[in-house]
């Protein structure tokens, strides 16, 4: 997820209280959310949170439309001059409502229910700052992929009550069938519910409360490909025709464009996308665009960022030159095809802002001189990445160089924004 940073300010000022608000329901709440509650003129929520306020919540109760998010602001808007409460489940600021209030501009007073993330830790008695969080509430379950690790903890936010059937599945595919699984429903109220531990192997139960957290204890199975958390997976991971930034290119690669929590990056000519994607699973707020003019190319990459757990890459099918002026501001921008497309490398630079960064690799004299006088123009590191492998050589072993990768890596200055380094 990006930082959470307040939205241009609504066309009026809108007070507005959040209050979290858990499956024990108001006897669960403190003194001070039942006040907020009891005060408010219009209580705005999902069903299943205002059907638990009690009848001397008076205020008007206005449900949530689907979807949610557009209609923030016009809610909001539409009820100005009146005390407001908005309901949240548990903690607003986690993965709540929270965030879209202040994205929209409001600066609510926010009183916090503890989350259902807390209450899980409790019951299975593992502590917080050792365990990946993963919601697949409005997202994709292939997003989960790139937190399993042998030995890890995940305590995934389950959409529905098929969720864990669909967790199950994921595991088994990508193979992490051995991990061990617990379903904690209803958490904190008087339904509360908490399986018995089994394997996504053997994870046949029916669905469930769709108010659950999934508790999966990771485990790899022997013979299943082990994904690391740096860049430079196996080849083997990923789906291709050829056109991928080997291995040990890769993590070179991604070494020179550095990048960090919630940085966009270009990928420009992206083949099989091992580049973007690698971006992204750096950590969960990187993002990342694809820009391929292959539709075969295109829908490969889409298949491999599935099932490598950044399902949030967007790949975008077109040439360059008619998909950058499109696109938002960049971080970093990776060149991997079409260096000699006229007016490329250029229009790259321009994007970029100051401390942007720009790699470009290629194995071609033409390319390679191409990125020659840019380095001429701009500066940076011009470098020679030579791989070689040990193979059989008859009854002995020797080694066969791959082709050598010519990279050009700089980051853009204050100064080349006014042209200074032309």
């Amino acid at each position: 997820m990006t930082p959470v940073r307040p939205g241009p300010p609504l066309a009026v000022t809108v007070a507005v209280t959040v209050v979290g608000i858990g499956a024990d329901g108001w006897d669960g709440l403190t003194d001070a959310s039942r006040a907020a509650l009891r005060d408010a003129e219009v209580l705005i929520g999902g069903p299943r949170q205002l059907d638990l306020l009690p009848p001397e919540c008076a205020g008007e109760r206005v449900a949530w439309p689907s979807p949610l998010r557009p209609a923030v602001a016009g809610l909001l808007t539409a009820h100005a001059g009146r005390r407001i409460a908005v309901l949240a489940s548990g903690d607003p600021m986690f993965y709540g409502i929270g965030r879209a209030l202040v994205e929209e501009g409001a600066a609510p007073h926010v009183l916090p229910h503890p989350s259902s993330v807390s209450y899980a830790a409790a019951r299975l008695g593992w502590p917080l700052e050792d365990v990946e969080i993963v919601t697949l509430v409005g997202r994709p379950t292939a997003r989960l992929a790139a937190a399993l690790h042998h030995g890890r903890r995940i305590l995934v936010l389950g959409a529905d009550a098929t969720a864990p059937a669909a967790v199950a599945a994921l595991l088994r595919d990508h193979g992490f069938g051995p991990s061990r699984m617990r379903v904690l429903e209803q958490l904190g109220g008087p339904k509360e519910h908490v399986t018995d531990e089994d394997t996504a192997d053997r994870w046949e139960r029916p669905p469930g409360d769709p108010l659950h957290i999934v508790a999966v204890d990771c485990r790899r199975a022997p013979d299943a490909l082990r994904l690391g958390a740096v860049p430079g997976l196996p080849d083997d991971a990923y789906e291709h025709d050829g056109q991928l930034t080997k291995r040990h290119v890769r993590a070179a690669t991604l070494a020179a464009l550095a990048p960090a929590p919630g940085e966009l990056l270009w990928d420009i000519g992206g083949g099989s996308g091992s580049i973007a994607v690698e971006w992204m699973r750096v950590h969960p707020s990187c993002r990342a665009v694809s820009v391929e003019r292959d539709p075969v190319r295109a829908e490969r990459i889409a298949r491999n960022a599935d099932r490598l757990g950044v399902p949030g890459l967007r790949v975008v099918t077109a040439s360059a030159s008619d998909a950058l002026p499109e696109l938002p501001t960049p971080d970093a921008v990776f060149i991997g095809g079409g260096l000699t497309s006229p007016g490329l490398l250029d229009a790259c630079w321009a994007a970029l802002p100051a401390g942007g960064r720009l790699v470009a690799n290629t194995v071609t004299l033409e390319s390679e001189a191409l990125l020659a006088d840019a380095r001429r123009r701009h500066g940076g590191e011009l470098v020679r990445l030579a791989v070689a492998h040990a193979v059989p050589v008859g009854g002995f072993t020797g080694w066969r160089q791959a082709m050598p990768v010519t990279q050009w890596s700089v980051q853009k200055t204050p100064d080349a924004l006014s042209g200074a380094d032309e």
